[in-house]
């Protein structure tokens, strides 16, 4: 049998599968082309994952979004997605659908729907309608990755940005009046250097967990589930290292990265400063403000620096994360200290001290991640200005906040301006969503918003 007919047998044998799961008259009919709005709505039960164990399972329903002040998972995948309708119940399909998969992947089941394909593509020039069929059949189920694994306490937060209230001036669906006043478009900072295709986005999702895999598969499924109506616009993977229970992690820097976190555990501190009250729309009590930056740090810079050096920087000892000046990481620092010769011994534009709430009077969450993407092209902003491959890895900064404003906004200013660890990190993406509060099983995210 020549190659061509060989190719011609195995089209034809799938054409008779096709045909006998009716999928062939479904694609000419247009059954297979229904409306988002009754098709991301058939999420189906799924069957179970066989847990590993019964252990890290977080709960999905609250009064707040879980993966805000949950103990930090170790990898996380952020996604910001754009929406391709116009039609506001296709917006509400969607958020159903991935409240619905969130929930069950929470607890460490399986995703399945009846008809996850929204639309199938039109037929090309030349294609036939058996062709589509087997392109873009009509049910889809878990892809099936994280089967035999536990949840890994995994966290799914959702944001809306900014655009999914208006968009170049058009209420696009009926959202315009219900904005925040504190889901403000973000100032342009000293020194970033922002690039669109890595920035913004109508919708937020972030998946946390303490296996990759886990957080990886959770963000597939719910693209999948809204294909059709949604388009990813920037995706970012991050990780933290595996360090003792307790610990401060360690960033690519290798200094420990927050130490002055106000604790979680500290319900009116989070009261005060990550969850939003009266001040806003009712649709956003008990969220919070999510401010994302991606951050791109110049390691083959930085290691060529002293130690003695970075740490002037930082502001703490590289080894203990004491702040400079004291033997402990959580000793408080001392801005009013001087060493002998008259010199403030935590310099005036280190990073400690920009970034200290007490001289900042304000208060943020931090929950970052390190990240490596490999390498790209790069010509340095600093002497001696070289050129060529380097490092694309730094950090994904998170932050919430009651309000970004007097939260993120008021810190950074100065930050931008002064901080002497500019010379070895560019922001060159991110953007600021809205976070809705919890909501109760039969809720969907977003409910109180739409209604």
């Amino acid at each position: 049998m020549s190659a061509s007919d060989k190719q011609m047998s195995d089209f034809e044998s799938r054409r008779r599968f096709l045909k006998g799961a009716g999928l062939v008259a479904m694609a000419s009919t247009g059954i297979a082309t229904g409306a988002a709005t009754t098709a991301l709505a058939e999420v189906a039960a799924g069957a179970p994952h066989r847990l590993a164990s019964g252990r890290g399972v977080e709960d999905f329903y609250g009064a707040h979004q879980a993966g805000i002040v949950t103990p930090q998972q170790r990898s996380s995948y952020f996604a910001a997605f754009d929406l391709t309708t116009g039609k506001r119940e296709d917006v509400i399909a969607v958020l159903k659908a991935w409240t619905d998969a969130a929930a069950r992947m929470a607890r460490g089941q399986a995703v399945s729907s009846a008809a996850a394909v929204v639309s199938a593509p039109s037929p090309k020039q030349g294609q036939t309608d058996e062709y589509q069929a087997e392109q873009a059949p009509a049910s889809s189920v878990d892809s099936g990755e994280t089967e035999g694994l536990s949840a890994e306490r995994l966290t799914i937060t959702f944001g809306f940005g900014a655009s999914l209230f208006s968009k170049d001036g058009h209420d696009r669906f009926g959202l315009a009046t219900r904005r925040p006043e504190a889901l403000i478009d973000l100032p342009e900072f000293a020194g970033d250097r922002l690039v669109d295709a890595q920035t913004g986005g109508d919708l937020s999702v972030q998946a946390c967990a303490d296996d990759p895999q886990v957080a990886f598969h959770a963000m597939r499924q719910l693209a999948r589930l809204a294909d059709g109506v949604v388009q990813i616009r920037w995706v970012q993977a991050g990780f933290l290292p595996n360090t003792a229970k307790g610990e401060t992690p360690r960033n690519l820097m290798g200094f420990k990265d927050g130490t002055h976190n106000p604790p979680v555990t500290d319900s009116p501190a989070m009261a005060r400063c990550v969850w939003a009250g009266d001040e806003g729309p009712g649709w956003m009590r008990g969220g919070s403000y999510a401010v994302f930056r991606r951050i791109r740090i110049a390691l083959e810079h930085w290691d060529r620096m002293s130690v003695a050096f970075q740490e002037q920087t930082i502001g703490r000892s590289k080894v203990s994360g004491a702040p400079l000046g004291k033997t402990k990481e959580f000793d408080q620092a001392d801005f009013s200290a001087s060493d002998k010769d008259g010199n403030l011994v935590i310099p005036e534009n280190s990073h400690l001290r920009l970034a200290s709430a007490v001289n900042s009077g304000t208060e943020i969450l931090r929950r970052g991640y390190s990240y490596n993407d490999g390498v790209s092209f790069v010509a340095e902003r600093w002497p001696p200005w070289r050129q060529g491959l380097e490092y694309d890895a730094g950090l994904f900064f998170v932050c919430y906040q009651r309000d970004p404003r007097t939260g993120f906004v008021k810190l950074f200013e100065r930050m931008a301006k002064l901080d002497m660890l500019n010379q070895f990190v560019t922001h060159v993406g991110g953007g600021l969503f809205a976070c809705p509060g919890g909501i109760a099983p039969g809720e969907y995210i977003g409910q109180r918003l739409f209604t």
